[in-house]
């Protein structure tokens, strides 16, 4: 029998703990490692060890006790710990084989960081720092787009700085071999956008794409990477424009996740590229203004978990 997917709770005061519980009486089948008293009321739970398959019935639960109780909607840095080692504990367990992919909650970064000293921007980070990778990808997928923001968690005002030859070259090339490994597309085509409006109009509204985007693909293709571009971010993700591409490139956060989030806002699934381990997550966040109330859609989660499945699957295969 396969080992599981692990789901970490996430931030037990947002809606973490409903979707999971929503998920599993839905048929989705996980391990879920967390506080059960954090669960909905009501939920039924059965303890597992390491390793067990979550079978059916009750829901499967990896036990971690957290410092207290959890307010919906209410962040409380005393949980932090126990949110983080939660994530620490999934890593290792799919790192020992105990463990086919990693499925996150959505957390909160300033709770973390206030409760337990958490000095990474995000998941995606923290995750490579787990796995001792130097460099990853967030992909956000759906079933008609796959976007990949080359940078991430940083200031608009300071993307131009950090959009570098380097940086725009390793997430292309880590998008092509996720890609090739986790979805089994032999040949990925990568359609790249530019940074400026109408990708900087020969100059006219900017630079960065003639003197770096541009002469960086032209060399790419050389080496025979299916890419093209740099294109007009707002003429890349109409029907007929994604229809030409595997997966796009942008240039920064909003860039990627507007179109995503826009198209297929309860369906999305975060995807981390270039990890040893398959690692997927719900496109949305705590929501703690929700928490609590019965209103969470499990929609994004069941994807990520079932995203998880076939990544594990495409690996194998």
């Amino acid at each position: 029998m396969s080992a599981p997917v692990l789901l970490t709770c996430g931030d037990p005061s947002g809606i973490g703990p409903e979707i999971a519980a929503k998920a599993w009486a839905a048929g989705e089948r996980f391990v879920w490692i967390g506080d059960p008293r954090h669960l909905p009321l009501g939920t039924k739970w059965r303890a597992v060890a390491e390793g067990e398959a979550p079978g059916d019935g009750a829901m499967a639960v990896l036990r971690l006790d957290f410092a207290g109780l959890a307010a919906p909607g209410r962040p409380d840095p005393a949980n932090a710990a126990g949110v983080v080692a939660a994530i620490t504990r999934a890593v290792r367990l799919v790192q020992a084989g105990l463990g086919s992919a990693v499925c996150t909650a959505p957390i909160n970064k300033k709770a973390l960081k206030d409760g337990a000293g958490f000095a990474f921007p995000g998941h995606t980070e923290f995750l490579a720092h787990l796995a001792g990778v130097d460099r990853v990808v967030m992909m956000l997928a759906c079933p008609g787009l796959r976007v990949v923001p080359a940078t991430i968690h940083i200031p608009v005002s300071e993307v131009p700085a950090a959009l570098t030859e380097a940086l725009l070259e390793a997430t292309i090339r880590i998008t092509v071999a996720g890609l090739i490994r986790d979805f089994g597309i032999a040949q990925p085509r990568i359609a790249v956008a530019g940074l400026n409006p109408h990708a900087g109009e020969g100059g006219a509204m900017g630079w960065e794409e003639e003197r770096m985007i541009r002469p960086l693909l032209a060399r790419l293709k050389v080496e025979g990477l299916n890419v093209t571009g740099p294109w007009p971010a707002d003429t890349m993700f109409h029907a007929g424009a994604r229809n030409s591409y595997d997966a796009a490139v942008c240039a920064y956060h909003d860039q990627a996740l507007i179109p995503i989030k826009t198209i297929d806002f309860a369906g999305g699934v975060n995807v981390t590229l270039g990890l040893p381990f398959v690692r997927t997550s719900p496109d949305h966040g705590t929501a703690y203004d929700i928490a609590g109330r019965n209103l969470a859609d499990p929609s994004s989660l069941i994807a990520a978990l079932a995203m998880a499945r076939e990544m594990v699957a495409t690996r194998g295969a």
